[in-house]
């Protein structure tokens, strides 16, 4: 029985998280963690501290998973790796470098898993994305969220940037921000890794993004919609389920996918 704790158990994602842990029979759902809403066990309820270093002093856990703001991760994280518990985040907003950081403060046998999204059709849009990069001059990533996400762009843009980036060794060739008009400064987008990337907020979506490739007379357009945040539990179960046979930092889901 793997035990967990989630961090963030009060919001939207963190609760799909706790169902979730709590209807898988090998996993069990040890507290909560959230300053919003602490409280003790009640009927049907389970524990819910504070604070990371609470839910450490009050019970053992195998792993902990954060899905908080980007201002708290960090701070979660400094606290559970140097205690020895494996961390699966989906809480988007951490550098490379701050990653790194964090997972060297954890003993041997620890892991810090991160991934930017947790639903299998994105890591295989990021793939293909991947895929498609040598043979097209031009790429540009837009991504569509709900209003209440709190960074821009998302986790899952940046990252998709980066393995475009990658795999082609070169930056745009498609205009960036010198294109722009006086009193329009940004109509190009972020450019992240070279790719212009653009972020839509608006009620009405939940997570959806597109990788839009461009070459002489024709376009490739790779797109996934999460509608339900569900979506994202077979691969946060997954991610629970095998960080305690790794050990370190590991970043993106496909590193677990078989």
């Amino acid at each position: 029985m793997i035990t967990v704790a989630v961090a963030g158990c009060a919001g939207r994602m963190g609760s799909a998280v706790v169902d979730a842990v709590k209807a898988a029979d090998d996993l069990e759902l040890v507290c909560g963690i959230d300053p919003s809403c602490p409280r003790s066990s009640e009927e049907g309820a389970y524990p819910v501290h504070s604070s990371v270093q609470d839910a450490i002093d009050a019970a053992d856990f195998d792993v902990l998973v954060d899905f908080t703001r980007p201002d708290v991760v960090e701070g979660n994280l400094r606290v559970a790796l140097p205690a020895g518990v494996d961390c699966v985040v989906g809480t988007t907003g951490l550098s490379d470098e701050t990653l790194a950081e964090l997972a060297a403060l954890a003993p041997a046998g620890t892991c810090l898993f991160y991934a930017p999204n947790f639903t299998t059709g994105a890591v295989l849009m990021m793939e293909f994305a991947k895929a498609a990069a040598p043979y097209f001059p031009e790429a540009e990533v837009i991504e569509m969220h709900h209003c209440k996400k709190l960074d821009a762009p998302s986790g899952t843009a940046v990252r998709t940037a980066a393995l475009i980036s990658e795999a082609r060794g070169r930056d745009s060739a498609a205009p960036g921000k010198e294109t722009e008009i006086a009193g329009a400064e940004g109509a190009r987008g972020a450019l992240v890794s070279g790719v212009p990337v653009h972020s839509v907020r608006s009620m009405g979506f939940v997570a959806s993004q597109e990788a839009v490739f461009g070459s002489l007379g024709q376009t490739l357009t790779i797109r996934h919609d999460s509608w339900d945040r569900t979506s994202y539990m077979p691969g946060v179960l997954l991610g629970i389920r095998s960080v305690g046979e790794r050990d370190g930092l590991i970043v993106g889901l496909e590193n677990f996918m078989a």
